[in-house]
């Protein structure tokens, strides 16, 4: 059976209690510490940690981990402004966008950096800062994800410029007179050392051919476990290779490399849980299964849906009126077998999966559940807030807040009302 992380039973009903729910909680001592990990990377001639915000965007985690010395990578135009709204400067965000942002000329005017992911996107900076200095994001021609929807490197994914076109590449630089001063890869959020860093040496290849290139980033992919027993990335043996490879190029073409990454999951991952309440207890019979359902889903967490993923659940018991005895602890309880359906009238919408299938179910030993009890999902601070199927079913947007090192719970965004759902309708 899972535990809590960074929350304890009394804490999870005080939140319950003051806030409502579902509610999600940042524990800022997690971040800090992860965000440590990620600035302590083995490094052979200096290091830039990005923050990959679309993991989690609210204003409050970007100052947190700014405070830490991160600078921002942003997926979008819409991304680098929020970034610059919660008092980031201009010239620690840099844009690694799918879709060029249509005020790219006005963020470039600001100070915010690009990094261009395609032929045309180089081309288009090139007609807005002819002569200028730029980043390309480079397909090495091989990731690491543990699926297709993880993987963003190699021949399956369509993010950066395929390694093959180098020559279109010098191409556009010469029409516009650019100079290639930043290089990025990225290539998925696996956990093993040897492909991560296999993935690492192909794109020093590329660097090779880029002469004027003096900043490599090699992206995110430092996969965490979320579950007991789930590997996560060794960073410190991954940093340690890369520092190697690092010195080994500085050896070979006399150039010494600044290394750049940008987490996002390995940064937020842990720090974050959703904390719901269990609004019934169900059966399908002898032969069938036992839902608890509560006031959540898909609505604050969909990886479970899209990805068969799994996060730690924890049933914590109410305190109820007339009962004048503590809860049991948890070794005491009674505890059975469980799935955990969401709030949405989905049947997708479930919170214990199989194992990499959403289409499958696989029980879980939970505590016995009653209705009002809280029940906390473990591992909720990266691309659940973020990516979740908001007003899905008219669904309020649930709202968030940050346990201090203090130990007090902060408000950082308010839970969204019906009226703010419809107001841009006409």
């Amino acid at each position: 059976m899972e535990r809590l992380s960074f929350l304890t039973e009394s804490q999870a009903r005080f939140v319950q209690q003051e806030f409502g729910t579902p509610v999600y909680v940042y524990d800022q001592r997690t971040l800090e510490a992860q965000a440590g990990k990620a600035m302590g990377l083995a490094n052979a001639y200096g290091l830039t940690v990005r923050y990959a915000m679309k993991a989690l965007p609210t204003a409050a985690i970007i100052r947190v981990l700014a405070a830490q010395g991160l600078h921002i990578d942003a997926s979008s135009g819409f991304e680098a402004e929020r970034a610059l709204r919660a008092g980031i400067s201009p010239d620690h965000i840099q844009i690694t966008a799918q879709e060029l942002p249509k005020n790219l000329g006005e963020l470039l005017g600001q100070g915010v950096l690009f990094n261009a992911c395609s032929l045309h996107q180089l081309d288009a900076y090139g007609q807005l800062r002819p002569g200028g200095e730029v980043s390309v994001r480079i397909n090495p021609g091989l990731g690491s994800g543990h699926s297709n929807r993880t993987n963003v490197g190699g021949p399956s994914a369509s993010f950066g410029i395929w390694h093959e076109y180098l020559d279109d590449v010098f191409e556009v630089q010469r029409a516009y007179g650019l100079r290639l001063v930043r290089m990025h890869t990225h290539v998925g959020s696996g956990a093993d050392p040897e492909v991560w860093n296999h993935c690492a040496r192909l794109s020093l290849g590329i660097a090779a051919r880029l002469p004027d290139v003096h900043t490599l980033s090699l992206g995110g992919g430092f996969k965490v476990g979320r579950m007991s027993g789930e590997p996560s990335a060794d960073m410190d043996a991954i940093g340690c290779r890369i520092k190697e490879d690092f010195e080994a190029f500085h050896q070979q073409h006399g150039r010494k490399l600044k290394l750049e990454i940008e987490p996002g999951t390995f940064l937020v991952a842990n720090a974050g849980a959703l904390v719901c309440t269990v609004i019934d207890v169900v059966d399908t019979g002898p032969e069938g299964y036992r839902f608890i359902k509560v006031d959540s889903g898909m609505t604050e967490l969909v990886r479970p849906s899209m990805y068969g993923a799994q996060h730690p659940i924890v049933v914590v018991p109410a305190e109820r009126a007339g009962n004048n005895s503590p809860p049991t602890s948890p070794g005491e309880r009674a505890t059975g077998e469980y799935l955990v359906a969401g709030h949405c009238c989905e049947s997708g919408d479930v919170l214990t999966p199989e194992p990499g299938n959403p289409e499958g179910l696989q029980t879980r030993s939970l505590d016995k559940p009653e209705i009002g009890d809280v029940l906390v999902v473990g591992g909720a601070g990266a691309y659940s807030a973020a990516m979740a199927s908001k007003n899905y079913n008219s669904f309020p947007e649930a709202p968030e807040v940050l346990l201090t090192n203090e130990g007090s719970f902060t408000l950082i965004r308010k839970r969204q009302t019906l009226g703010q759902i419809i107001q841009n309708e006409q």
